[in-house]
Formats: C-alpha cells, sequence, structure tokens
C-alpha cells in the first residue's frame, strides 16, 4: 500500500493501486462521498464510502474540518468532474472535531472575516493557493541568488541604526517601563539597558549587507523587517520580508539588469511551478472584475500580468522624463490625477507609476536619477549635485515594486550628505570605514517580499499574503 498526498494521487500518472492518505473533510455528503483535501493541491481527491461496511456513529463524525485517515483503492472514477477516486476499505477519524463550531464551512467567506480566523483560512481554496504561491516564490528567490553566486546572510533583526531614516521603529528595551534609569538631562538613560544603548528593531539589512558585500562580492539578505507606522491601509504592514542583494563593483546600469534578470526569473519560475493554483486565482479576479464599473476593470488577467513582465524588456526612464511626460499627459491636464503633477521635484504616487507602465509606455519601467531630496542619505549623488542614482521598478496593476541604488562611495560626500540630515557619525562609524578602507562602486535594491506575493496573486490587501498579518492595534495569533 503506497502512502501518497492528493496531489500525487490526481496526477496524470498516478497509478490505480491501494493506497492511503490523511488530511482534512471539505465536504461530506449522503453519507457516501467525502471529499478530502491536505494542502498538496488546490483540488480535492472524491472518496466512496460504502455505509454498510462501516459504523453509523463512525460516519456520524464525518464533518467538514475533521481529520480523517483513509486507505482504499484508487480506481477510475465513475462520475463526473474527477479521474480518479478512492474505494475507501479503511476509515479512522483523528481527533475531535466540532461541527456546529467550525468557522471554515463549505461557502463564501468574506476576507475580513478569514483574517479573524487566520490559524484556519489556509483551509479554503484562496489561500491555500496564495501560500503555496508564497512558498514558491520565497524558493525561487533563494535558487536564483545561489545559481548566480551570491552568498546568503543573516542581518542583525535587533539594531542600533535607522537606515531608511524615517524615525518609525519600533525599541527594543528590558529597562523597567513605569521606572526607567534618568540621566543628568532627565532622560532615559539607555547606558543601564540590556545592550548599552538606544536600540530598535530593523526598517532594512541593507546597510550591513554592504559591508559583506564589499568582501564577498555578491550578498544577498532575505529576514523580517519592521515599520511603526500608525497606517491601517491594504499597503502597509508593521512586519513583512524584505529580499535585499548588494553587489560590490556594480554600478547602476549593472543594478538595472540584475534586478529586472531576478524579476523575470521569479515569475516565470512561478508560471512554471503553480500553473493550477495561479488559474485558480485568475478566475477568481475575473468574477470579482464582473462586479466593478467597466472603466475599474483590469485590462490584463492575473497570468497575463505575470507575462507582461517576463515578455517585455522594463523601459529605462530618467525621472525628469517621466515628469516632463506625466506633466504634458491628459490626465494631469484634466486634473483626473488626485496628485497633479506641477513641478520637478514632485514625489511620484502610484497613480503616476501606473499610468507610465500601463498608458504610455506599456511595458514595465525602471525610473532613475531621483531628486536627491526625496532619496535616502546613502544613495549616490550624481554630478549635477541635486539627482541621485537611484532606481524604482515599476509594474502594471501595482505601480513600484523594487527601489534600489548605487551607494555613494566617496567618503567626503556621504559625510556631507549626513551632517545636512542629522546623522550623527558616531553611530555609522563602521558604514564609513568601508568608504575609508578599499572603498569602490556598489549597488544593491530591496524587494518588499509581501508587494511581490501580491502582484503575483492579484491579492489587493496585504494582510492576505502574509500568514499572520502585524497591523496597529493588531497582533493576533
Amino acid at each position: 500500500m503506497i502512502k501518497s498526498t492528493v496531489a500525487a494521487l490526481l496526477a496524470e500518472n498516478a497509478k490505480l493501486q491501494d493506497v492511503e492518505v490523511k488530511g482534512w473533510v471539505r465536504t461530506f455528503r449522503a453519507n457516501r462521498f467525502l471529499a478530502l483535501n491536505d494542502g498538496s493541491t488546490l483540488n480535492n481527491i472524491q472518496c466512496v464510502i460504502d455505509f454498510e461496511q462501516f459504523d453509523e456513529a463512525l460516519l456520524k463524525r464525518i464533518t467538514t474540518g475533521a481529520a480523517v485517515h483513509i486507505k482504499g483503492a484508487l480506481v477510475e472514477s465513475q462520475g463526473k468532474g474527477q479521474r480518479v477516486e478512492i474505494q475507501v476499505s479503511f476509515l479512522n477519524i483523528l481527533g475531535d472535531s466540532d461541527p456546529e463550531t467550525y468557522p471554515i464551512q463549505p461557502k463564501k467567506h468574506s476576507f475580513e472575516f478569514l483574517r479573524e480566523n487566520a490559524h484556519l483560512r489556509t483551509r479554503t481554496n484562496t489561500f491555500s493557493a496564495v501560500m503555496r504561491l508564497r512558498s514558491t516564490l520565497s524558493f525561487a528567490i533563494h535558487k536564483y541568488f545561489n545559481e548566480n553566486g551570491f552568498y546568503h546572510m543573516h542581518t542583525p533583526i535587533i539594531t542600533g541604526s535607522d537606515a531608511e531614516g524615517a524615525g518609525e521603529m519600533f525599541r527594543v528595551s528590558v529597562l523597567d517601563a513605569k521606572n526607567p534609569p534618568l540621566n543628568d538631562e532627565g532622560k532615559v538613560d539607555f547606558k543601564e539597558d540590556f545592550f548599552g544603548k538606544e536600540t530598535n528593531l530593523t526598517v532594512s539589512g541593507q546597510l550591513e549587507a554592504e559591508t559583506y558585500a564589499m568582501s564577498l562580492g555578491k550578498v544577498y539578505t532575505f529576514g523580517p523587517t519592521f515599520r511603526a507606522e500608525n497606517s491601517n491601509t491594504s499597503r502597509h504592514l508593521a512586519e513583512f520580508w524584505m529580499i535585499e542583494p548588494e553587489v560590490a563593483f556594480m554600478d547602476l546600469a549593472g543594478n538595472m539588469d540584475l534586478a529586472e534578470d531576478f524579476m523575470k526569473y521569479v515569475l516565470k519560475y512561478i508560471l512554471e511551478h503553480n500553473a493550477e493554483d495561479l488559474q485558480f486565482l485568475e478566475q477568481r479576479l475575473l468574477e470579482e472584475e464582473k462586479t466593478k464599473p467597466q472603466e475599474e476593470r483590469s485590462e490584463l488577467s492575473l497570468i497575463e500580468k505575470l507575462k507582461f513582465v517576463i515578455d517585455n524588456n522594463f523601459k529605462r526612464v530618467t525621472y525628469t522624463e517621466a515628469i516632463d511626460i506625466l506633466r504634458d499627459s491628459k490626465p494631469n491636464k484634466k486634473k483626473q490625477f488626485k496628485y497633479v503633477i506641477n513641478d520637478w521635484g514632485a514625489d511620484l504616487q502610484s497613480e503616476h507609476e501606473r499610468f507610465l507602465v500601463e498608458k504610455h509606455f506599456k511595458c514595465p519601467v525602471i525610473l532613475f536619477d531621483y531628486p536627491a531630496n526625496i532619496k535616502a542619505f546613502y544613495m549616490r549623488l550624481n554630478e549635477d549635485g541635486k539627482t541621485v542614482r537611484a532606481m524604482d521598478i515599476l509594474f502594471p496593476g501595482i505601480g513600484e515594486i523594487v527601489g534600489g541604488s548605487q551607494r555613494e562611495e566617496r567618503l567626503e560626500v556621504l559625510k556631507e550628505k549626513m551632517a545636512a540630515l542629522n546623522i550623527p557619525e558616531e553611530e555609522l562609524w563602521w558604514y564609513l570605514d568601508l568608504r575609508k578602507y578599499g572603498t569602490a562602486v556598489h549597488s544593491g535594491f530591496g524587494l518588499g517580499f509581501e508587494r511581490l506575493v501580491m502582484f503575483v496573486t492579484g491579492m489587493t490587501n496585504i494582510r492576505d499574503v502574509i500568514p499572520y498579518p502585524r497591523t496597529p492595534q493588531n497582533a493576533e495569533f
């Protein structure tokens, strides 16, 4: 007897033989037909029970959500909708199941309800598909970097620096919250804290990754990052995952090449390995689109969006060129943009980014050479003195998905930028050392993993693409 998964039993090359499988009941009808799912695939396998062979009390315990152990013969199905089914010879209920309180019934549930039951929501088709895709994407990311000579490093989660200069960080402290020690100025004395200084949860592993790139050449970090931003939008999380490669001796052009190649690789991998889940999510989106007004419907289906990225060269456009295009565009002149573009230096919004991708160039876009005053201190200053070698990749339906830059490798220029932003040199002495000892051109980028999962799955709320979302006033599970 072969122990197997539902996915293996439903595969085209599955042999008709005696099998053993364990999973959860999706439905049980007519005291005879049991739909079983074990998470290995979107599809259920039908298990046919001869109720005369089993105790009636046992059959009454078979309810939606129950875990069961089944043995039987895998045979060609007599009914429609499935190629094979299991003729059950052995059935055991594993543990307890309360049909009166089990929340995931075989009916349509709102995403808000499922977030409240996040520990069980992967029992639904939508969330099992999303989380399988998330897993495959994670594997594809590691596979790409491994195949391209990158070393994976684990950057600190607890840090004393603010890489983004945002200031919205979660403090890490063991001091008495009600009665902390104070210094001579009456402020909290963090010298008495566990680490002897003020520390926080990291917003980025980039600065530490740069240090390793300047000795190992090509590195990447893929880890959790945190933002204490009091935002309840569908695009923000307090805890999320970031992919951040850093490469020595690579300029901005090389950085754009790397990012484009990387994005195409992982999306192609998903198309090749998770076609079933993608097709299901695409159909879900098509049904959802039918309920929207015509002008709000997407021009591309989910799979078409992925192919749009894979099959097109990314158009490279300077920020200045993009501003000119947007300023002269019809939606800007007619004030159809929520944020009208008037002057150079404006921080582009999602509506502007999507216009460039979906309406103007009709391909993925890489914007580069941004105004220095809207970008981070570590980005290399251009010769014009007002722009930096930054780049953002824009995708259809989502706008910016990747942000990166050539890093400032000149010690004096970096010191001047830090001074202008009141960033103390003593806090980042080790970062400045990279510019003192063997400095060289180097670049990297960051990709928010959940943003990528949203793009691939078509989900519109970031809380639905991470197992347990952390948001303001919510740290359940």
